[in-house]
C-alpha cells in the first residue's frame, strides 16, 4: 500500500481513476484541491488536503509521506505550467518517488496549440533528470479516449464530447482524399493500467503509452455505419490545403464547452480545435506507443469497436 496524490482530481478522467484506485482498496488516496477541504465529498478511502499550487513549502508539506503524484491540472488552467512546475518541485522536495505530469492524450502535440503546455511540462522534467535522476515519471498517453464517443451515461464521469466524428448526430468532417490515424483506448483500460503501473515494481518508461488499438478515420467511420445498422455517416469533405490556410468552411462544428470562455471565445477556440484535430490525424500525433502494454503483459485490454457496438446496441 501506498500514498497516492492526486493534483485536478475532481475533473472527468481522474475521477475515473480515483474509482478505480479506491476499488482495489490498496492505497491511500489524497486529492489536493484548491478549496476547503471540509465542504469536500465525503468517499471511503479518499482524503483531502487544501493545496497552495503559489507555495512550494505548502505543497512540500502536504505531499510528505506521499509515493505517486498523478497530476491532471493543465491547458487554461495553468498558463505557463507554474503550478506543475511546483508540484514537481515540491514532490521531490517531499521525497516523492514517481510524477506523472498531465498528459491522458496524445504522443506529440503537432498541430495541437492548445497541448502547448505539455511541451513545457516535458522539458521541465527532462531537464531534472539531466544530470541525476531526481524523480521517476511517465508520461501517461492513451491516445483518443473511445468513451467519448459513446452514448451520454456510458462512462460515470466523462461526458459525451462534440467532436469531428459525430456519433448520435450520423455526420463527420474529414479532409478529402486523406485517411487520419490515432490510438483509441477506453478509459476503463486507462484507469486500471494507471492502478497497475502504482504497483509495477520496475522503473516507470518516461514514454507510457496506454494502446487500446491504432486504427483510421474511415474505420472509425465504418463502426458508426455498422451501429446504425448500415447507414452511411453524412461527410462534409475538406481540402487540406484549405484547412492548413485556415480558410476552410463547414456547416457544422463541434462546439468546446468550457465555463471559463465566452461565447464568442468558444466559437474562436472551437474552429481551432476542429482545424487541429484534422491535422493532427494526418501526422499521426495522437498514434501512442504501447509501452505499457508490453510491461503488463498479462492485462487484456479491451477491444475498442466491441465497445462501442455494445454502447450504442439499442441506442442508435
Amino acid at each position: 500500500m501506498v500514498k497516492v496524490a492526486i493534483a485536478g482530481g475532481s475533473g472527468h478522467i481522474a475521477s475515473e481513476i480515483v474509482d478505480v484506485l479506491v476499488a482495489t482498496q490498496r492505497h491511500e488516496i489524497l486529492i489536493l484541491s484548491r478549496k476547503d477541504p471540509s465542504a469536500a465529498e465525503a468517499v471511503s478511502g479518499v482524503s483531502w488536503a487544501k493545496a497552495d499550487y503559489g507555495d512550494k513549502e505548502q505543497l512540500t508539506g502536504v505531499l510528505s509521506g506521499v509515493h505517486t503524484v498523478l497530476s491532471f491540472v493543465g491547458g487554461t488552467q495553468d498558463p505557463g505550467s507554474v503550478i506543475q512546475k511546483n508540484l514537481i518541485d515540491a514532490s521531490i522536495a517531499a521525497g516523492v518517488k514517481r510524477f506523472a505530469p498531465s498528459e491522458w492524450s496524445s504522443s506529440s502535440i503537432e498541430e495541437l496549440p492548445w497541448y502547448a503546455e505539455k511541451a513545457v511540462v516535458r522539458t521541465y522534467l527532462e531537464e531534472i533528470n539531466k544530470e541525476k535522476k531526481m524523480i521517476e515519471y511517465t508520461l501517461f498517453q492513451p491516445g483518443l479516449i473511445v468513451d467519448y464517443l459513446a452514448p451520454p451515461g456510458t462512462t460515470k464521469h466523462l461526458q459525451t464530447l462534440e467532436i469531428l466524428i459525430d456519433f448520435p448526430n450520423r455526420r463527420a468532417i474529414d479532409i478529402d482524399g486523406k485517411d487520419g490515424f490515432f490510438t483509441l483506448t477506453t478509459m476503463n483500460d486507462v484507469a486500471n493500467v494507471v492502478a497497475l503501473a502504482i504497483e509495477y515494481e520496475g522503473e516507470w518508461p518516461v514514454i507510457g503509452g496506454i494502446n487500446g488499438i491504432n486504427t483510421s478515420t474511415s474505420k472509425v467511420l465504418e463502426i458508426g455505419a455498422k451501429i446504425q445498422g448500415g447507414k452511411p455517416f453524412d461527410i462534409t469533405l475538406v481540402k487540406e490545403e484549405d484547412v492548413r490556410a485556415d480558410v476552410f468552411q463547414t456547416p457544422w462544428c463541434p462546439m468546446f464547452k468550457s465555463p471559463d470562455f465566452s461565447e464568442e471565445q468558444l466559437k474562436h477556440f472551437s474552429k481551432v480545435i476542429l482545424r487541429g484535430c484534422l491535422l493532427s490525424f494526418l501526422c499521426g500525433s495522437w498514434v501512442v506507443s504501447d509501452a505499457w502494454n508490453r510491461l503488463l503483459p498479462d492485462y487484456k485490454f479491451t477491444n475498442p469497436e466491441e465497445f462501442l457496438l455494445k454502447a450504442w446496441e439499442g441506442k442508435a
